[in-house]
């Protein structure tokens, strides 16, 4: 029997609107979850003008209503995290280890954009009778949401609240695990974070608990930086707007680490700087791209003078099932702040004000919370 529940629904050309869909029962590796709380980031902005019409929202947190008969791993009644990288478990990449990048099943693997309906269950949720993709296969703006039972991780954590885990989702689990499981960073190490939004907050966090020596926050607003400290960074960078690739905050990073940083991470989303981490670090240092910019860019080859690696991580090659635990293993510890992350809480009904305040920089992380 199907569920009558509200979503933001776009219909690809830049708008969306709250709309009545019908959400199934699950099929026999699906799992129904009544979503709690749902992170809000810029891909879920941008996500209103790929061309088609889905269900909004990759980051989600909430209960299990139903499962399918095949399903082991959660039960009805228990809190859940959703991942938007689903996986098959037998392909090459997953056989390899690189659950976010499954070639069955993953964003990766689903076609233009990476954000077609791939493994889910297309029928499970219509609108207006007709079937309706879920962003990213989960569609977390809504207050339920059908998925494959590898979407969702059981949080057993007795405190921690709905819209903290809902971030573990995307944003944290981006910054924490392209330090943690993409450059493995060691411990004393230097490390450069340029942005301090969600994301870079997420990858200071990161370096604090694969304990760097030294931390260095790059932004251009004095705001972020002090956030930026409250969450491990040991040093700040005030950036000037016009400096071009960054390449003056590189000298002050020189002058820092007296040869540059170990490892720098470029967290702005700002194509131009895509290069940046580059010129931050030292000879044969790594430089890490992990906002995800995918349009071309120039660089000077000169910047990868000497040794240099430079990877291009997707959600901070996660493993649902293990570094999801290991996150709020780490948040029941106090070694990783997940509450003090989340600058507002928004009703479905306030997602308008919930897009401008994060479009215009107000807040480090805000979260939509369901009834």
């Amino acid at each position: 029997m199907s569920i009558l529940c509200n979503a933001a629904v776009t219909a690809g050309d830049g708008t969306y609107a709250i709309r009545q869909i019908a959400v199934g029962d699950p099929d026999d590796d699906e799992v129904l979850v009544k979503i709690k709380a749902a992170g809000l980031c810029h891909t879920d902005y941008d996500s209103l003008s790929w061309g088609k019409q889905l269900v909004i929202g990759h980051e989600g947190a909430g209960v299990v209503e139903k499962v399918g008969k095949n399903v082991t791993s959660v039960a009805p009644g228990d809190n859940v995290i959703l991942s938007w990288a689903m996986h098959c478990g037998e392909c090459f990449q997953c056989l390899e280890g690189n659950q976010h990048i499954c070639e069955v099943c993953s964003p990766v693997a689903a076609g233009a954009n990476g954000y077609t309906p791939g493994h889910a269950h297309l029928e499970g949720c219509t609108l207006d009778g007709v079937p309706v993709i879920r962003s990213f296969n989960i569609g977390t703006i809504s207050e339920y949401t059908l998925v494959k039972e590898s979407a969702v991780v059981k949080n057993t954590s007795p405190t921690m609240t709905f819209p903290a885990a809902a971030i573990i989702s995307c944003g944290v689990m981006t910054g924490y695990g392209s330090v943690v499981n993409a450059a493995k960073v060691k411990p004393g190490a230097s490390v450069v974070v340029l942005g301090t939004g969600g994301v870079g907050l997420n990858v200071i966090q990161g370096a604090k608990v694969a304990k760097a020596g030294m931390i260095i926050a790059i932004d251009v607003n004095p705001t972020r930086l002090e956030m930026a400290k409250k969450f491990g960074a040991t040093h700040t960078v005030l950036a000037d707007r016009d400096d071009t690739g960054l390449l003056n905050a590189a000298q002050q990073v020189r002058e820092m680490t007296t040869r540059g940083a170990d490892y720098a991470f470029e967290c702005t989303a700002i194509p131009a700087l895509g290069a940046a981490p580059l010129a931050m670090v030292r000879n044969a240092g790594t430089a890490m791209q992990v906002s995800g910019i995918e349009e071309d860019i120039t660089i000077d080859m000169r910047l990868f003078e000497w040794d240099k690696i430079y990877m291009n991580p997707l959600y901070g090659k996660c493993r649902p099932q293990i570094d999801f635990p290991q996150i709020v293993g780490l948040y029941e510890s106090g070694e990783i702040l997940l509450e003090e992350m989340i600058t507002r809480t928004y009703t479905l009904n306030d997602l308008d004000k919930a897009f401008d305040d994060m479009l215009k920089g107000r807040n480090a992380k805000g979260v939509i919370v369901f009834n």
